[in-house]
């Protein structure tokens, strides 16, 4: 099966978890066969807590910068850095600047459990 689309062309969703997040499932689950690309964008002064998930994630940064913690390491990541986020590897952003943080990932096309890690 052959797709074509225009990121533009796809909505966006407001995510619950955390501030000025929101998703465009750029190709679900249901459309490829191995794989969903997804892109996240957390507004200028928005985040994401720090949480887990059952399925590794990779990411390519677009635009923007951000404080992503991975685990016990804090790395500072802009357009252009690809980060691997092992399965169960405790994650979150925080947007630097006045830019919207904005990155593509992939997952392998399996359930995703999320857990939220509170009081961190």
């Amino acid at each position: 099966m052959l797709i074509h689309k225009q990121i533009t062309a796809v909505a966006a969703t407001k995510l619950t978890a955390g501030q000025g997040v929101s998703m465009k499932m750029l190709l679900s689950p249901d459309e490829s066969p191995n794989f969903a690309m997804r892109n996240f964008v957390i507004e200028a002064g928005g985040s994401m807590p720090l949480h887990t998930n059952t399925i590794e994630h990779e990411q390519y940064v677009l635009s923007g910068r951000a404080r992503v913690v991975l685990g016990d390491q804090t790395i500072e990541a802009g357009p252009g850095d690809i980060l691997l986020i092992p399965a169960g590897l405790p994650h979150s952003y925080e947007t630097l600047g006045d830019e919207a943080y904005s990155f593509l990932c992939l997952v392998p096309k399996a359930e995703d459990r999320i857990e939220i890690l509170t009081g961190h």
